[in-house]
């Protein structure tokens, strides 16, 4: 390979010649980042808000990460889990302690995660229940039985048939929920907030009444925490912050501070269904990956963010609400901690390609929704700099809607 560094545009050409074009990429080479910044091939600066893909956290190459991942690769890289390792045990421990008092089983990713949930679902649910209720505009991943799982048409398409046993409930509809229950109802799966759905946040009551039929009928309740988990929404899970504990959870994203990792949480109870044999992830916890996520959950606790996470919210709320008064074409602002939904009357793409041109980074979900998930770590200043980009972007196409009507 060439020593020679390539530009934006050659890079693009290097992909349209060998990477599959499954994804929609914006016309950008990115090099480096460092916080809530990255930059491109040609040395410009970018503030970016939705780090990772939700993944950064505490933003690119947080450097505890950096140095912990640094050390673990001079030591021990990989190891197949017939054996005990310390780093695995002790990160279970450390997520353990910061949620429910569960057991983990580690995996890569969020829908490995909600693989794994699902196959404990029907294996500790007596014969004959094995259908779970999962909720219209949730996202569970994009493997076969994830995909399934979420109640999205769109991601359905060219598929089928799909993994028979999910039957979906609209969202915060807690009497549909009870209607589907039935003898082969084996449990419930939510994300406490939807967020590829659109930073949804559910009605007063609605996660405590899953709770309540979830009890009264012997159904696990599961919480897909993939994209509220690890500090997210200014608790360690979203769960705690609406005092509704589930009996399954699944955690990945920000879980390793930008690495691969996931892990299953549940009660050492039910982890008894998951037996020898019955699941495996050959990746799952390994050293590097255990390390990281250990560096990671220091990390915020040293320096506050769950906190700061609350106060980003708080800025993130004044401001967009502010700027609803001031903009027409904003329906509804969401926001829960470092989760920001902004529902437009027009489509999402243009203020993305905008705020690009700016050198901002957002994205918009489900067409109208500016989704916004920044790292933890950004300041009040860097806060306030995205709102002022976003909100000249959003007012400009304000005027011009009421120009050309």
């Amino acid at each position: 390979m060439s020593a020679r560094k390539l530009g934006s545009e050659e890079t693009i050409q290097l992909f349209q010649r060998y990477v599959i074009p499954n994804y929609g990429r914006y016309p950008v080479s990115l090099v480096r980042g460092e916080g809530s910044h990255v930059w491109d091939a040609e040395g410009n600066r970018y503030l970016d808000l939705f780090c990772g893909w939700g993944c950064n956290l505490l933003g690119h190459c947080p450097p505890a990460v950096i140095e912990a991942v640094r050390d673990q690769l001079g030591q021990l890289i990989h190891v197949p889990n017939t054996w005990h390792t310390e780093l695995q045990g002790q990160w279970a421990k450390a997520l353990s302690e910061r949620s429910f008092g569960g057991q983990a089983f580690f995996c890569n990713s969020g829908t490995e995660a909600n693989e794994a949930a699902i196959k404990l679902a029907r294996l500790h649910a007596p014969k004959p229940r094995y259908k779970i209720i999962t909720f219209e505009g949730g996202f569970h991943g994009r493997t076969m039985g994830s995909i399934s799982a979420t109640a999205q048409p769109k991601y359905h398409e060219g598929l089928g048939p799909l993994m028979a046993g999910f039957v979906y409930a609209p969202f915060g509809d807690l009497d549909a929920v009870a209607r589907l229950i039935d003898k082969e109802t084996a449990a419930i799966m939510i994300e406490p907030i939807q967020g590829e759905g659109g930073v949804r946040i559910p009605p007063e009551g609605f996660l405590a009444g899953l709770r309540r039929l979830a009890d009264e009928n012997k159904l696990l309740l599961i919480f897909d925490e993939v994209q509220t988990g690890c500090a997210r929404t200014g608790d360690w899970f979203a769960y705690q912050g609406f005092g509704v504990t589930p009996d399954v959870m699944t955690i990945s994203k920000a879980i390793c501070g930008g690495l691969p990792g996931g892990a299953m949480l549940t009660t050492p109870e039910i982890a008894k269904s998951l037996r020898p044999g019955m699941h495996a992830c050959t990746f799952g916890g390994n050293p590097i990956a255990a390390r990281a996520g250990i560096a990671y959950i220091e990390a915020v606790e040293q320096g506050n963010f769950l906190a700061n996470a609350k106060r980003l919210g708080d800025i993130f709320r004044q401001r967009f609400q502010q700027l609803a008064q001031e903009c027409p074409i904003i329906r509804e602002v969401r926001v829960r901690g470092a989760m920001v939904g902004i529902e437009l009357s027009v489509e999402g793409a243009e203020t993305v390609k905008a705020c690009l041109q700016q050198r901002l980074l957002i994205n918009c979900t489900h067409g109208t929704i500016i989704r916004l998930l920044p790292a933890i770590n950004l300041t009040e200043q860097q806060a306030n700099e995205g709102c002022d980009i976003l909100a000249n972007v959003l007012k400009k196409q304000a005027g011009n809607r009421a120009a050309a009507q």
